[in-house]
Protein backbone atom coordinates (compact mmCIF):
# COMPACT_ATOMS: atom_id res chain seq x y z
CA UNK A 1 0.00 0.00 0.00
CA UNK A 2 1.26 3.66 -0.93
CA UNK A 3 2.20 5.99 1.55
CA UNK A 4 0.82 9.07 0.40
CA UNK A 5 2.51 11.12 2.89
CA UNK A 6 5.85 9.57 2.69
CA UNK A 7 6.07 9.94 -1.08
CA UNK A 8 5.03 13.85 -0.45
CA UNK A 9 7.63 13.83 2.37
CA UNK A 10 9.99 12.63 -0.80
CA UNK A 11 9.05 14.94 -2.98
CA UNK A 12 9.49 17.89 -1.36
CA UNK A 13 13.12 17.40 -0.47
CA UNK A 14 14.38 15.16 -3.38
CA UNK A 15 12.51 15.79 -6.44
CA UNK A 16 14.54 17.69 -8.86
CA UNK A 17 14.27 19.38 -12.13
CA UNK A 18 16.08 20.14 -14.81
CA UNK A 19 18.03 18.14 -16.95
CA UNK A 20 19.75 15.07 -15.13
CA UNK A 21 21.91 11.87 -16.78
CA UNK A 22 21.76 8.61 -15.46
CA UNK A 23 23.41 5.81 -14.67
CA UNK A 24 22.19 4.34 -17.50
CA UNK A 25 23.17 7.03 -19.41
CA UNK A 26 20.12 8.05 -21.01
CA UNK A 27 18.51 11.89 -19.69
CA UNK A 28 15.81 12.49 -17.02
CA UNK A 29 13.73 15.96 -17.11
CA UNK A 30 13.40 15.14 -13.05
CA UNK A 31 15.55 13.27 -10.54
CA UNK A 32 15.58 12.26 -7.25
CA UNK A 33 18.68 13.43 -5.03
CA UNK A 34 18.44 10.33 -2.77
CA UNK A 35 21.13 11.96 -0.30
CA UNK A 36 18.38 14.11 0.02
CA UNK A 37 16.37 12.04 1.92
CA UNK A 38 19.21 9.78 3.49
CA UNK A 39 20.52 12.39 5.11
CA UNK A 40 17.53 13.13 6.91
CA UNK A 41 17.22 10.99 9.93
CA UNK A 42 13.60 11.49 10.84
CA UNK A 43 12.87 11.10 6.70
CA UNK A 44 15.48 7.96 6.53
CA UNK A 45 13.57 6.37 9.69
CA UNK A 46 10.09 6.63 7.72
CA UNK A 47 11.26 4.82 4.88
CA UNK A 48 13.58 2.27 6.17
CA UNK A 49 10.78 1.00 8.41
CA UNK A 50 8.73 1.05 5.11
CA UNK A 51 11.73 -1.40 3.53
CA UNK A 52 11.40 -3.61 6.82
CA UNK A 53 8.08 -4.08 5.99
CA UNK A 54 9.00 -5.45 2.76
CA UNK A 55 11.50 -7.99 3.78
CA UNK A 56 10.59 -11.91 2.48
CA UNK A 57 10.60 -13.94 5.33
CA UNK A 58 13.69 -16.08 5.59
CA UNK A 59 15.90 -13.49 4.65
CA UNK A 60 19.06 -13.67 6.93
CA UNK A 61 21.16 -10.56 5.70
CA UNK A 62 20.77 -7.22 3.96
CA UNK A 63 23.17 -6.08 1.12
CA UNK A 64 23.05 -2.35 1.07
CA UNK A 65 24.81 -1.10 -2.44
CA UNK A 66 27.32 1.75 -2.62
CA UNK A 67 26.77 4.04 -1.98
CA UNK A 68 23.00 4.96 -1.72
CA UNK A 69 22.25 1.14 -0.61
CA UNK A 70 24.57 1.58 2.68
CA UNK A 71 22.71 3.96 4.86
CA UNK A 72 19.25 2.70 4.20
CA UNK A 73 20.49 -1.20 4.62
CA UNK A 74 21.98 0.60 7.74
CA UNK A 75 19.27 1.73 9.23
CA UNK A 76 16.87 -1.32 8.32
CA UNK A 77 19.52 -3.57 9.88
CA UNK A 78 18.91 -1.10 13.13
CA UNK A 79 15.17 -1.22 12.64
CA UNK A 80 15.05 -5.54 12.13
CA UNK A 81 17.74 -6.50 13.88
CA UNK A 82 19.35 -8.34 10.57
CA UNK A 83 22.93 -7.55 10.05
CA UNK A 84 23.98 -5.86 7.10
CA UNK A 85 26.48 -6.60 5.02
CA UNK A 86 28.26 -3.73 1.86
CA UNK A 87 28.74 -4.44 -1.70
CA UNK A 88 31.27 -2.27 -3.39
CA UNK A 89 31.06 -1.44 -7.42
CA UNK A 90 34.35 -3.11 -8.16
CA UNK A 91 36.14 -5.00 -5.47
CA UNK A 92 39.00 -3.28 -3.59
CA UNK A 93 42.51 -3.85 -4.43
CA UNK A 94 44.20 -3.57 -1.23
CA UNK A 95 43.22 -5.50 2.24
CA UNK A 96 40.66 -7.72 2.16
CA UNK A 97 40.23 -7.44 -2.12
CA UNK A 98 36.50 -8.05 -1.33
CA UNK A 99 33.20 -7.17 -3.53
CA UNK A 100 31.05 -7.86 -0.51
CA UNK A 101 32.07 -5.95 3.12
CA UNK A 102 31.33 -7.25 6.62
CA UNK A 103 29.91 -10.54 7.29
CA UNK A 104 30.21 -13.92 5.27
CA UNK A 105 27.46 -14.14 3.26
CA UNK A 106 28.26 -17.88 1.69
CA UNK A 107 24.86 -20.26 2.51
CA UNK A 108 22.75 -16.73 3.70
CA UNK A 109 19.29 -15.92 2.50
CA UNK A 110 20.42 -12.40 1.56
CA UNK A 111 18.26 -9.08 0.28
CA UNK A 112 19.85 -6.61 -1.80
CA UNK A 113 18.87 -2.56 -0.18
CA UNK A 114 19.36 -0.18 -3.13
CA UNK A 115 17.67 3.27 -3.04
CA UNK A 116 16.60 4.24 -6.70
CA UNK A 117 16.31 1.99 -9.20
CA UNK A 118 15.98 3.38 -13.12
CA UNK A 119 17.37 0.07 -15.16
CA UNK A 120 18.48 -2.47 -12.22
CA UNK A 121 21.84 -2.19 -14.03
CA UNK A 122 23.69 -1.82 -10.46
CA UNK A 123 21.41 -4.15 -8.62
CA UNK A 124 22.18 -6.63 -11.48
CA UNK A 125 26.30 -6.91 -11.50
CA UNK A 126 25.66 -6.64 -7.38
CA UNK A 127 23.64 -9.45 -7.66
CA UNK A 128 26.62 -11.58 -9.35
CA UNK A 129 29.02 -10.64 -6.94
CA UNK A 130 26.64 -11.96 -3.90
CA UNK A 131 25.72 -15.07 -5.40
CA UNK A 132 29.31 -15.55 -6.41
CA UNK A 133 30.06 -14.97 -2.38
CA UNK A 134 27.52 -17.81 -1.92
CA UNK A 135 24.76 -15.81 -1.08
CA UNK A 136 21.06 -17.11 -2.20
CA UNK A 137 19.13 -14.11 -3.36
CA UNK A 138 15.28 -13.20 -1.46
CA UNK A 139 14.37 -10.00 -3.28
CA UNK A 140 15.42 -6.54 -4.08
CA UNK A 141 14.08 -4.01 -2.15
CA UNK A 142 14.64 -0.12 -2.73
CA UNK A 143 13.06 3.40 -1.87
CA UNK A 144 11.80 4.44 -5.26
CA UNK A 145 11.40 2.70 -8.80
CA UNK A 146 11.52 5.24 -11.70
CA UNK A 147 10.24 3.28 -14.27
CA UNK A 148 6.83 3.21 -15.62
CA UNK A 149 7.03 -0.79 -15.87
CA UNK A 150 5.71 -2.68 -12.89
CA UNK A 151 9.22 -3.63 -10.80
CA UNK A 152 11.04 -6.62 -12.34
CA UNK A 153 14.45 -6.64 -13.36
CA UNK A 154 15.67 -9.03 -16.18
CA UNK A 155 17.66 -11.89 -15.65
CA UNK A 156 16.86 -11.92 -11.83
CA UNK A 157 14.54 -14.33 -10.86
CA UNK A 158 13.86 -12.44 -7.47
CA UNK A 159 10.75 -10.02 -6.36
CA UNK A 160 11.55 -6.18 -6.92
CA UNK A 161 9.54 -4.74 -4.22
CA UNK A 162 9.55 -1.31 -3.84
CA UNK A 163 8.29 1.61 -1.21
CA UNK A 164 7.43 4.22 -4.20
CA UNK A 165 7.07 3.74 -7.71
CA UNK A 166 7.24 7.44 -9.98
CA UNK A 167 3.97 6.87 -10.61
CA UNK A 168 3.48 7.38 -6.44
CA UNK A 169 5.50 10.22 -6.35
CA UNK A 170 3.94 11.57 -9.86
Amino acid sequence: MQDTALAADINAIARLKGSFRLRSGTMADTYFDKYRFESEPALLRRIAQAMVDRIPAGTQTLAGLELGGVPLATAMSLHCGLPAVFVRKIAKEYGTCKAVEGRDVAGLNVAIVEDVISTGGAVVQAAQMLQDAGATLTAVICAIWRPAAPPAIAGLAVPVLPVLTSRDLG
